[in-house]
C-alpha cells in the first residue's frame, strides 16, 4: 500500500519563484502528479544561484517530484493543451504577475464554472486591495510592508528575517487550505477558490505584535538574541567563546535557575529580580548578573549546570553547527546535475519514509505531456 495519499491528484501548477512551487513540492511529496508550466527560458528561480550541484538551491528545493512543460500562455495552441489538462486536473495554482492568468483565459472563477471539480489556487503578493493589487511583491519587499523587519535585529536597527518567511508562510497556508479543499470536494463533489497572498501569510504571523501594540501604543522593541516580554531569555557568551541561548517562562524556573545554575537562591527576593515583569523592567541589570556568571564558565560546564537547573537553553549556532547538528535529518534527491542532499521535510509519518521524487530539467516532460494531452 502506498505511503502517498494524494496519488492519482492531477496538479496543474502556473507557477515561479518560491510561494506556489512551495506549495505544490509539498503536493508532490505527498504524490500528487504536478506539471509544472515554465516560460521556454524557465522559471526565473532557476538561475538565483549555483550552490546545488551547479543548479539554484531555490529550484531544487522547491522543485522535486515536478514535470516540467515548456508551454506559453498567450499562443493559442498552448492555452488549449493546457484547458485539456485542467479538464482532468483537481487543482490549478497560479502566481502569475497580476491579472496575467484571467487575460490569458485562465482566471480562476471562469476556469470553476467551466471545470466543477476544480480547487484553484490564486497567490498574490497583496490580494485585491486596489492600492497593492498590481503591485511586485517581492519577499523582503513584503517584509518590509508586513512590519516584520521592523521587529527583527537588533536596537540599532531593523533586520531582513535571514529566510523567504513571507513566500514560505504563504506556500504553507496555500498548502493547508488545498487539503481542506480536497476533503470538502470530497463530500460535496465541487472543487472552490483559494486565494492567498504573501501579505496576509505574514500578517497572521505578526498577530502577536501587532496586539501588543495596539493595546500599549509601542511596538514591540528589538532586542536581539533576547525576548521583549520575558527576562531571562536571550543568549550568553561563555568563558570558551560560544554563545548559549537561554529561556525562562515563569518563577518557578527563574527559581531554579537561581538556586542551581546561579547558586543564589535568594536573588529572586532581591529588588529588580522578583517577577518577570519587574526584571523585563530592570533586563539590563538582570542580563549583566547573569553575564558575569557565564563568562566564567566552558560551553561544556554552561550546559551541565544549565541541564542541572532544568533551564531550557539551546546554543547560538551558524551554519557549519546546523550541518553537522545530530537533530538534522536530511534526504537526498535526483536532479539533472546528480543527487543532491537536503534537509528532509518536517512531518515524519508513521508508516516509513517517502522518497522524493526528482528534480525536472527544463521542459524535459513537454514531448510526453504534449502527446498525452494532444487534441482530441
Amino acid at each position: 500500500m502506498s505511503n502517498k495519499p494524494l496519488e492519482g491528484l492531477l496538479v496543474l501548477s502556473l507557477e515561479q519563484a518560491v510561494a506556489a512551487p512551495y506549495c505544490s513540492s509539498r503536493l508532490a511529496d505527498a504524490g500528487a502528479r504536478v506539471i509544472k508550466v515554465e516560460r521556454p527560458e524557465g522559471d526565473f528561480a532557476r538561475f538565483y544561484d549555483r550552490a546545488a550541484a551547479g543548479q539554484s538551491s531555490y529550484f531544487v528545493w522547491l522543485n522535486r517530484g515536478k514535470e516540467s512543460l515548456v508551454a506559453d500562455i498567450k499562443n493559442p495552441e498552448d492555452a488549449a493543451l493546457l484547458h485539456r489538462i485542467l479538464a482532468r486536473a483537481d487543482v490549478f495554482i497560479q502566481n502569475l504577475a497580476p491579472d496575467a492568468a484571467k487575460r490569458a483565459g485562465f482566471g480562476s472563477e471562469e476556469l470553476r464554472a467551466r471545470y466543477p471539480k476544480l480547487i484553484t489556487v490564486d497567490i498574490t503578493g497583496y490580494g485585491d486591495v486596489p492600492e497593492y493589487a498590481n503591485m511586485k511583491a517581492y519577499d523582503l519587499l513584503v517584509q518590509a510592508e508586513s512590519g516584520l523587519v521592523t521587529i527583527t535585529g537588533h536596537p540599532a536597527g531593523p533586520g531582513r528575517v535571514g529566510v523567504s518567511a513571507c513566500d514560505i508562510a504563504c506556500g504553507m497556508a496555500a498548502h493547508a487550505a488545498v487539503l481542506e479543499a480536497l476533503v470538502a470536494r470530497s463530500i460535496s463533489g465541487r472543487g472552490k477558490g483559494i486565494k492567498v497572498s504573501l501579505f496576509d501569510g505574514m500578517a497572521d504571523w505578526m498577530a502577536v505584535p501587532l496586539l501588543m501594540y495596539e493595546a500599549t501604543g509601542e511596538p514591540p522593541p528589538r532586542v536581539g538574541l533576547a525576548h521583549p516580554s520575558l527576562c531571562p531569555y536571550g543568549a550568553f557568551a561563555t568563558a570558551d567563546g560560544s554563545q548559549v541561548l537561554i529561556a525562562i517562562q515563569n518563577e518557578r524556573e527563574w527559581a531554579q535557575f537561581c538556586a542551581k545554575f546561579l547558586e543564589e537562591p535568594d536573588l529572586p527576593k532581591r529588588p529588580g529580580f522578583e517577577t518577570n515583569l519587574v526584571r523585563v523592567q530592570n533586563r539590563e541589570q538582570v542580563e549583566a548578573h547573569i553575564a558575569a556568571v557565564m563568562r566564567r564558565l566552558t560551553r561544556e560546564e554552561a550546559a551541565r549546570k544549565l541541564k542541572a537547573a532544568n533551564t531550557a537553553y539551546g546554543f547560538v549556532n551558524d551554519l557549519a553547527g546546523l550541518q553537522r547538528h545530530p537533530a538534522l535529518r536530511r534526504v537526498v534527491i535526483d536532479t539533472p546535475n546528480g543527487p543532491v542532499s537536503i534537509p528532509a521535510p518536517p512531518a515524519i509519518f508513521s508508516d516509513g519514509p517517502r522518497r522524493l521524487g526528482p528534480v525536472p530539467a527544463l521542459g524535459q516532460h513537454s514531448q510526453a505531456i504534449r502527446a498525452e494531452f494532444g487534441a482530441a
